[in-house]
């Protein structure tokens, strides 16, 4: 099984469409996330547009498209880079599929794109994402209180964080 990470392009736009309103994903991803054709085109836009400062991925294996990742940078004088929208189909979870890809991420964004730090936060009732945020080398940083409002309730954040010696530990 051969896991890759590509830039999307337009003729990803049906693929993650389906992907991130799917009922097992959306409720998953940030409110504020990318949810109808334009909004994806416009991202698939920006990526190609700027691609030191934003990136919109298509996870593949065997070159079939099966998940999705995003990443900003946040930080240009400190060199951070945010990661954020990780999203699999379910048929494709239990695999180590997320897991192989957000370390090629990670080791593309510090060792290639010379990113000093990578961080993401996930919602700290999506036990899924902690569990996987464990497993693929992430380091817990902390937990944002309160720090976002869904569903008429407010939920933490739990944030996490790698540097380069975090690679060369795991």
């Amino acid at each position: 099984m051969n896991v890759s990470l590509r830039r999307a392009g337009s003729a990803d736009i049906g693929f993650l469409l389906e992907l991130v309103c799917d009922a097992d994903v959306a409720p998953f991803l940030a409110a504020s996330r990318s949810g109808t054709v334009d909004e994806i085109a416009a991202e698939i836009a920006r990526s190609e547009r700027e691609p030191d400062g934003f990136g919109l991925l298509v996870i593949e294996v065997d070159g079939t498209p099966v998940g999705t990742v995003a990443w900003e940078r946040v930080n240009r004088r400190s060199r951070i880079a945010a990661v954020s929208g990780l999203a699999l189909q379910s048929a494709f979870r239990g695999r180590g599929i997320a897991d192989a890809a957000t370390r090629l991420l990670q080791h593309h964004l510090i060792r290639e794109r010379g990113f000093h730090r990578v961080q993401m936060e996930v919602y700290a009732f999506n036990e899924r994402a902690l569990r996987h945020a464990e497993r693929a080398g992430w380091i817990r940083e902390g937990v944002r209180r309160k720090a976002y409002r869904r569903d008429d309730d407010w939920v933490d954040g739990v944030l996490f964080g790698l540097v380069e010696e975090d690679l060369d530990a795991g």
